[in-house]
């Protein structure tokens, strides 16, 4: 029986955590002690806070990776959640290793917008694009994350007179088209973008930069 016990805490699952981007919400975690020696499978439970019965997640069930998508079960974003992972290895089951409570309004990570750059003479045109949720509209389209949050949108200008890594903030505000004016002909720009929600005091990752030369 000893070893049995032995095994069972060896297998168990570490690290169990919720990791979210844009509200695609997957539960991660990290192989027991004992490592991959042998063939190990994973079971993946999840519930709301506050209700007593854990439901399965099919796709989950005895996977042998080390995520899971809760994405679908996790919609209702801002309630809290839990998961749970078990692991088994020669038919020995380890206990579940749960995750810290998870809120996916509260904890998401926003990506940043895309950003389209049109040409005018002596001026430019930002066109953002906010980053989409998972979830879909009865039409088919991926509801924007503007749906979720009051976003705002930072601008950075970056020009080849200016250090490399010297970015200046030239817009942050809500529109989505924004002109750039009174450029130099012959001087190459770059910009990169950011979402910001004041909400969560929380800003994106910068945006690929997107260069152009006037």
């Amino acid at each position: 029986v000893l070893e049995n016990q032995d095994l069972q805490d060896l297998i168990k699952p570490q690290k169990v955590e919720f990791h979210s981007l844009n509200l695609n919400n997957t539960l991660h975690w990290q192989p027991g002690r004992a490592g991959e020696a042998r063939e190990t499978f994973y079971f993946v439970q999840y519930k709301l806070y506050g209700q007593s019965k854990w439901q399965n997640k099919d796709e989950c069930w005895g996977i042998q990776n080390h995520v899971c998508d809760l994405t679908n079960e996790t919609s209702d974003i801002q309630e809290p959640y839990y998961g749970r992972v078990k692991a088994a290895s020669a038919d020995i089951y380890s206990d579940w290793s749960l995750s810290c409570r998870f809120t996916p309004w509260r904890e998401t990570k926003i990506g940043p917008p895309t950003v389209t750059v049109l040409h005018s003479t002596k001026s430019l045109t930002l066109k953002l694009q906010a980053p989409l949720s998972p979830y879909k509209r009865k039409r088919g389209s991926k509801i924007p994350m503007t749906n979720y949050y009051d976003l705002l949108y930072q601008i950075f200008i970056i020009n080849n007179l200016l250090e490399e890594q010297h970015r200046v903030l030239v817009y942050e505000g809500k529109d989505k088209i924004i002109k750039i004016e009174d450029l130099r002909p012959g001087i190459s720009y770059c910009f990169e973008a950011k979402t910001y929600v004041p909400a969560l005091d929380h800003s994106s990752v910068y945006s690929s930069r997107q260069c152009t030369m006037l």
